[in-house]
């Protein structure tokens, strides 16, 4: 088991109160490390085959279009609710996270600033909504590696067109100003037990 997985997080989220918590059957877990991580080589490739051809700010419609679509995808494939949520949403209709997320992210970035790297963070939970239903709650965290500095970094690092093409695309933008190795957010998954 690794070290950086907290099997049985105490975060209430969609837990019901008063309910002892049930530590997340390990297979699971890792079938659902795999599908984080499928998404993210997934999405870093076609960022990278984009930018290669055409340039950074035309990587911003990966982002917006096929970064979705490769979630739902996953979320076809499996069964689950595959997506990513951020600290600071881009697209707020989709980037934004729930209670149970927010507060992965805020365990996440507690652990940063004990000097943990953000590559190797983790939590899953099993949680229970107030309908009854259980669920395995999953959260990767992502870090701002070099690349992302183009369009998520300090004012400074973004170049004039790709600022634009963010302005166009998300003009509720609230995703830069980020520094390589800052906490970004994180790939989410939710699966019904």
């Amino acid at each position: 088991m690794k070290k950086s997985l907290i099997l049985a997080l105490l975060l209430t989220g969609c837990a019901t109160p008063g309910s002892e918590a049930v530590k997340p059957d390990p297979k699971q877990v890792d079938e659902m490390r795999a599908t984080a991580k499928t998404l993210a080589t997934q999405l870093g490739g076609k960022l990278k085959q984009e930018i290669e051809a055409n340039g950074p700010a035309s990587a911003v419609g990966v982002c917006k279009k096929i970064a979705p679509q490769i979630a739902a995808d996953l979320s076809k494939q499996t069964g689950w609710k595959v997506g990513r949520v951020g600290t600071r949403a881009r697209n707020p209709e989709s980037g934004t996270p729930d209670e149970w997320n927010a507060r992965a992210l805020a365990v996440f970035a507690e652990r940063m600033k004990k000097g943990e790297k953000p590559d190797a963070m983790e939590l899953a939970e099993v949680v229970t909504a107030p309908s009854g239903q259980s669920y395995l709650r999953y959260a990767k965290a992502i870090a701002i590696q070099p690349m992302c500095v183009t369009c998520h970094g300090l004012p400074k690092d973004i170049p004039e067109d790709v600022k634009a093409r963010l302005q166009a695309e998300y003009p509720m933008d609230k995703a830069t100003g980020y520094r390589v190795g800052d906490l970004r957010g994180a790939v989410v998954i939710m699966r019904p037990l």
